[in-house]
């Protein structure tokens, strides 16, 4: 058992490659073949901590799960599984995470979490517990992950960062989101991150998105010394770093900046890859750098030319929808895929993700009108309103309108505009913004006095983390409404849902009246304010 846990404590400290090399020289050699004999005869009168280890040890060199080996091991620990102590327990525990679930392992799965409840009381060492959660995985009880979560709570106060780093995972091995945890291990994170590794960051990051935590906090501490170091970084690092804060929703604004004049001064190392995550993440977190939005379009537009001989179909539809979003229209990568888009070879009818292709490219049509530069402001917009029933999130909007306005005739709900564009509520005012007018009143002719004001009740999703900075999606429509004559007023959906009728009233009444409600000047695509 000791020569077997030394070599693995000698094998793990070598690189990949060396491990590859040296892997296969211990496999092929004549006394390990006698070694494993021996632990075979040996197996049942081991003590408890040579089991384990001896067990650890042959999984983590790589022995086959289905060996003779693996199996009377595994088949020996759940005999002897009540004489283990809660160190033998978290080894054991940790071992068996890195197996494939078989008849056996199962079997001895079951055991050690009946064991696991009645020890969890007894035991307060964080590392152990944590390596318990990741055993139990995300088929345990929910009783037993609570259990598992007060017990992790009470040891708290003795969190190191490299425990809190582990627990993330654990929490996701589990997949349990105790924001508690969570909440301590991100202010341990965040006070030593200079200390944390690249893969270390990363793999937070990961977590958070695995398990839905959102902790602006976290995020923008991890984003700041990515930032503060970014000359430490190489250029694919900072890719990744990207698109993992782009899955959270997250929009760290000066590392894209600073990464977007990585991209303006040596476009070179864009592959294709790497090209589409660019441009998914600042189209999704609808950002535009300061000062060099020309040469940063044109840039990535130069990088999609010179993939266009190569891309797919499916690809081009992105990297055209994307830049599309942020405004910016890609006429060669256009004119290709609307070619296909002509020969069915963008939507071909057996394709699994046909409806949302569809949507993409709606989107990209709706642009191409909308976003070109001859497009001039309807002076007259054909409008359908919905007279069906609301939902529940709207109808309180309505109550509060009636209430304010008096009349439901002096708005519309529901609004169905060109381009599959839907608004929650229309309001027509004077030019002064000082008087409602009827929607009757107005509904049959053009007039340019009249302003037309578009409320969007949005969820908190529609916003990039922690900030009323729309993603690109809402900031396309919202560009495209105000190219049709709206003033888009938007109202977090949620916040106003947690107002008092009185309350609700009020803040619509400022929205409407004031002066300063909505900008007379185009939406723009952002507002890094």
């Amino acid at each position: 058992a000791n020569c077997l846990t030394m070599v693995w404590k000698l094998f793990k400290n070598l690189s990949e490659d060396q491990q590859r090399y040296e892997r296969q020289l211990i496999f092929e050699h004549p006394a390990f073949v006698k070694l494993c004999q021996q632990l075979l005869r040996d197996s049942r009168r081991m003590m408890r901590g040579d089991l384990v280890f001896t067990l650890h040890a042959a999984v983590n060199l790589g022995v086959p799960q289905n060996t003779l080996l693996v199996q009377t091991l595994v088949r020996v620990c759940q005999e002897k599984l009540n004489q283990f102590d809660n160190r033998c327990i978290s080894v054991l525990a940790t071992t068996l995470a890195g197996l494939e679930k078989d008849k056996n392992v199962s079997a001895l799965q079951a055991g050690l979490q009946l064991l696991v409840e009645q020890r969890i009381p007894s035991i307060r060492d964080i590392f152990i517990l944590q390596n318990l959660m990741k055993c139990v995985g995300k088929d345990a009880p929910v009783l037993l992950k609570k259990k598992l979560e007060v017990a992790v709570l009470k040891e708290i106060d003795d969190l190191t960062s490299l425990n809190a780093l582990r627990l993330f995972s654990a929490l996701v091995a589990m997949s349990y989101c105790s924001i508690p945890i969570l909440n301590a291990c991100s202010k341990k994170i965040q006070d030593s991150v200079q200390d944390t590794s690249f893969r270390q960051l990363i793999l937070i990051l990961e977590a958070c998105y695995s398990l839905q935590y959102r902790n602006v906090k976290l995020f923008s501490a991890i984003a700041d010394y990515v930032n503060s170091t970014a000359c430490l970084w190489d250029k694919r690092q900072m890719i990744l770093f990207l698109s993992a804060f782009e899955t959270l929703g997250f929009q760290p604004s000066e590392l894209m900046g600073i990464f977007a004049e990585k991209v303006t001064e040596d476009p070179e190392f864009l592959n294709l890859k790497n090209l589409l995550i660019v441009l998914r993440v600042y189209s999704r977190l609808n950002y535009i750098p300061r000062g060099q939005k020309h040469q940063f379009f044109e840039t990535l537009h130069n990088c999609l030319n010179k993939y266009l001989p190569q891309i797919s179909n499916t690809e081009l539809l992105k990297a055209v929808y994307s830049l599309c979003v942020l405004g910016y229209l890609p006429h060669r990568a256009l004119d290709e895929l609307l070619q296909k888009d002509g020969g069915d070879e963008i939507l071909p009818s057996d394709d699994l993700y046909k409806e949302r292709k569809e949507v993409m490219l709606h989107c990209v049509k709706a642009c191409m009108e909308l976003d070109s530069p001859s497009f001039t402001k309807p002076a007259f917009i054909l409008t359908e309103s919905s007279s069906s029933l609301l939902s529940l999130n709207l109808r309180k909007a309505r109550e509060a309108l009636i209430e304010l306005l008096g009349d439901e005739n002096m708005f519309q709900q529901s609004v169905q505009l060109p381009y599959k564009y839907h608004i929650d509520f229309e309001i027509r005012m004077d030019a002064d913004r000082k008087k409602v007018l009827p929607i009757s009143a107005t509904d049959d002719h053009a007039d340019s006095n009249v302003q037309r004001l578009a409320f969007l009740f949005v969820p908190l999703s529609a916003f990039c983390v922690g900030t009323t900075h729309p993603q690109g999606k809402l900031a396309m429509k919202k560009r495209h409404l105000s190219k049709l004559g709206y003033h888009v007023i938007l109202v977090l959906n949620k916040k106003f849902q947690e107002m008092t009728n009185e309350d609700a009233v009020e803040f619509l009444k400022g929205k409407i009246y004031s002066e300063n409600a909505f900008p007379v000047s185009e939406v723009t695509v952002q507002d890094n304010k």
